[in-house]
């Protein structure tokens, strides 16, 4: 075996239809158009979404709901994961960076403590919000709940 002799597998390859090129090929006179209409002609592309001129689904589906512009989207991070991180890494002061470096949120999100779990170690924490629970917890084992 060598290069001269190397082909692709049976049935692996498929030749390329060559349209317009004469009645013996199959493929002359309409060259696989068919006759007539938009789409037998050059330069022809549909929109997106058209559906022949029925209504299309983006147009029959109704809009619905409000979206509020005011809206504040927070990372929430749990207590359980905080006390995890502290005993783990030994961390006593939890901040943004603290969060941003150990991948549990982007430097541009905003980070809410929600108080799932349980916190045994006193520990500060500076978030940008805080549950009511979260609070709680913090603040009976000793910790400060600061908001940036």
């Amino acid at each position: 075996m060598d290069l001269s002799n190397l082909k692709p597998a049976k049935g692996s390859t498929k030749t390329k239809k060559r349209l317009g090129r004469g009645e013996g090929s199959g493929f002359g006179d309409t060259a696989g158009r068919g006759h007539k209409g938009a789409k037998s002609r050059s330069g022809y592309s549909s929109k997106r979404g058209f559906e022949g001129g029925q209504m299309p689904l983006q147009r029959r589906v109704p809009k619905f709901g409000f979206v509020s512009p005011n809206r504040v989207e927070y990372k929430g991070i749990n207590l359980d994961v905080i006390q995890r991180l502290h005993d783990d890494n030994k961390i006593e002061a939890f901040t943004h960076e603290v969060f941003v470096n150990n991948g549990l949120c982007s430097k541009k999100e905003l980070v809410k403590i929600l108080g799932r779990g349980d916190l045994s170690a006193k520990v500060q924490i500076t978030a940008h919000a805080f549950s009511a629970t979260a609070k709680t917890a913090i603040e009976a084992k000793g910790g400060e709940a600061n908001v940036l």
